[in-house]
């Protein structure tokens, strides 16, 4: 188990500036799973509300950003790619319809299933305290910059 990851190195990490930045910490990573905690949900002045309401399917950008962060942590010898893309989501279930509805912060969990350089493949899930808010499968390719 290797230990916790704050906002600032989030930050670093990953390409999104702040109110995009959607993680507040990872309480736990490590070759395969990272689980991260957020709060932004609950923000009034969300960047991805609108009118308002920030819809369940948006957690999928929270899954794609603890992937992100997760490739970050665990780039070999510190070279990370240029850009990961989200390539593909299949079989999402949102279990609930808002986000910004939950009183309590997110875990988003994303475990890697399969890996190669040019991407990987996700399953992710988002929970508030013992909801299953969202989960589903994603495909990320990776641009080397090569």
């Amino acid at each position: 188990m290797i230990g916790p990851v704050g906002k600032t190195e989030i930050a670093r990490i990953i390409p999104h500036t702040g109110a995009m930045c959607l993680l507040d910490s990872v309480r736990f990573w490590d070759s395969s799973t990272i689980v991260c905690v957020a709060s932004s949900h609950r923000d009034k002045n969300h960047p991805m509300a609108n009118g308002g309401r920030l819809d369940a399917v948006c957690g999928i950008e929270y899954a794609a950003q603890a992937m992100a962060v997760h490739g970050g942590l665990n780039a070999i010898s510190g070279r990370r790619p240029e850009a990961g893309y989200l390539a593909s989501v299949r079989d999402v279930v949102c279990h609930i319809g808002r986000l910004d509805l939950l009183a309590d912060d997110l875990e988003v969990t994303a475990t890697r299933l399969a890996a190669d350089a040019t991407g990987a493949v996700y399953g992710f899930g988002l929970r508030c305290g013992t909801t299953t808010v969202l989960e589903g499968r994603a495909a990320v390719v990776l641009d080397s910059g090569l």
